[in-house]
């Protein structure tokens, strides 16, 4: 069983990725053709796949809840322990936000929902998008807060909260999540005739995005790489570990618990790097630390997926 899950997983998205590198090296694609990929993604693909499924999900079954809030926690409680930390050792502010964005930011819609499609067809893809959508509306609001509010001092910052409440107010992915959560809540289902083309816009997500990931990668400058190698081991490792021990004591059900583990493990978003290069941010380092991460995740998360299946 293992062995055909790590093909399952590794296969498709080695071919893929390989597709993406291939096309810049051969020229059919050019510098800056991933961000059209990035942006159909970003406002079409993914928004689809997270209305549609939140919308079709009954969220205030217990399960569902239960799910929804192991899949959080484990942010909730890494982002306690570092501000602790930072309060403590007084490490510098530049360090303290590398660390946070480092291990909450993760893959989790380029890499988690197409990782867990493949390695469990039948539910995978419901159960990724799911936890990609509550754990993202909670990762991405902290990482563009603590962007924006970095170096802000006592009489800007209000002033810097509010233009981050108007920024991801504007965020079609945190807007398709709660417009996916009404929908849910007050029980109006979708005719097929609308519900059928979301399916189909959000069914390209995975494939685009990992294709997406070989041109993105391909021909960028990196540098750092023992520094980024200690980051990598934050998602490789200690949320892993985090997310294990939470999805333990919630006891949910096998498939959930190896979902919400293996979603804390994806590797650093790709859009680390956007953002890394808008806010003049360890822009070296984080180019590293996306490509270690992504190249080792095919090794890692199959690591992760052998040994929860012995738990």
């Amino acid at each position: 069983m293992s062995s055909n899950i790590a093909l399952q997983t590794a296969i498709p998205i080695l071919l893929l990725v390989g597709a993406g590198l291939a096309s810049r090296r051969w020229g059919l694609l050019k510098s800056g053709d991933e961000r059209v990929l990035s942006a159909y993604i970003y406002y079409f693909a993914l928004p689809a796949l997270f209305l549609i499924n939140i919308a079709e999900t009954n969220l205030v079954e217990e399960g569902t809840l239960s799910f929804v809030s192991a899949g959080i926690t484990p942010v909730l409680i890494v982002l306690a322990i570092y501000v602790s930390l930072y309060f403590i050792l007084r490490f510098s502010e530049s360090n303290f936000t590398l660390v946070i964005l480092s291990t909450i930011f993760g893959s989790l819609a380029f890499f988690g929902i197409p990782f867990i499609s493949f390695a469990y067809p039948d539910e995978g893809e419901h159960l990724a998008t799911l936890s990609a959508a509550s754990i993202a509306l909670v990762s991405v609001t902290i990482s563009i807060s603590i962007l924006e509010l970095r170096g802000t001092n006592e009489s800007m910052r209000w002033k810097g909260i509010k233009h981050v409440m108007r920024k991801l107010s504007k965020n079609p992915l945190i807007i398709s999540i709660l417009i996916g959560i009404l929908l849910s809540l007050i029980g109006l289902r979708i005719p097929a005739y609308v519900s059928t083309p979301i399916h189909t816009l959000g069914s390209t997500t995975s494939p685009v995005a990992i294709f997406m990931l070989g041109v993105f990668l391909y021909g960028r400058k990196y540098t750092n790489f023992g520094k980024a190698l200690k980051l990598c081991l934050l998602r490789m490792l200690f949320l892993p570990i985090i997310a294990f021990l939470t999805t333990t004591a919630f006891g949910l059900p096998v498939v959930e618990r190896s979902t919400l583990v293996l979603m804390h493990s994806m590797p650093v978003a790709i859009s680390m790097i956007v953002l890394s290069e808008r806010y003049n941010f360890h822009k070296e380092t984080i180019a590293s630390l996306v490509l270690l991460s992504s190249f080792s995740a095919i090794l890692y998360l199959n690591l992760w997926l052998l040994i929860l299946n012995y738990f």
